[in-house]
């Protein structure tokens, strides 16, 4: 049987401290994108609803603010990781259908409960829906997208 040894002063796991502030660095530039990407989109929505309807204006919001917002994260948020550009255009598709059908559902589920809710009412409900949202889309671009090579 083998047992670890503990002594003061001696680590059993040992961390790399420039990962861990590299992942301060992605989160905090993740937060100013998201932040400023959801704030545009509000505003996308809230210009288009009277035009285009709920469902249209938000997918029209979305399609530009998530192909700036990735573009951002590319050059911004994750310069230091390489990335391969087809898996970024794929995840740029995968990210719109899931806010897409994710903020379908929300507004969808907004007029189940409140028979003619305001625009408001809906661009507050598609912003909470984008902070869950966002936390996933993080961990995709962090780990998956943007993921370290090794060499």
């Amino acid at each position: 049987m083998t047992t670890t040894r503990w002594a003061p002063g001696h680590r059993i796991i040992r961390r790399a401290p420039e990962r861990h502030h590299e992942l301060g660095n992605h989160a905090a530039w993740y937060v100013v994108a998201g932040v400023a990407a959801t704030g545009l989109q509000a505003v996308l929505f809230l210009v288009l609803q009277p035009i285009l309807g709920p469902q249209v204006a938000n997918l029209v919001a979305l399609a530009v603010t998530t192909v700036g917002n990735t573009e951002f994260h590319r050059r911004v948020t994750f310069a230091t990781r390489k990335s391969n550009a087809g898996k970024r255009h794929f995840q740029d598709l995968v990210t719109f259908a899931f806010y897409a059908v994710y903020g379908s559902i929300v507004l969808a589920s907004l007029d189940a409960v409140i028979t003619e809710p305001t625009a408001l009412e809906q661009t507050g409900a598609l912003l909470a829906a984008s902070v869950v949202g966002g936390i996933a889309r993080f961990a995709v671009l962090r780990w998956w997208v943007f993921a370290r090579r090794n060499a």
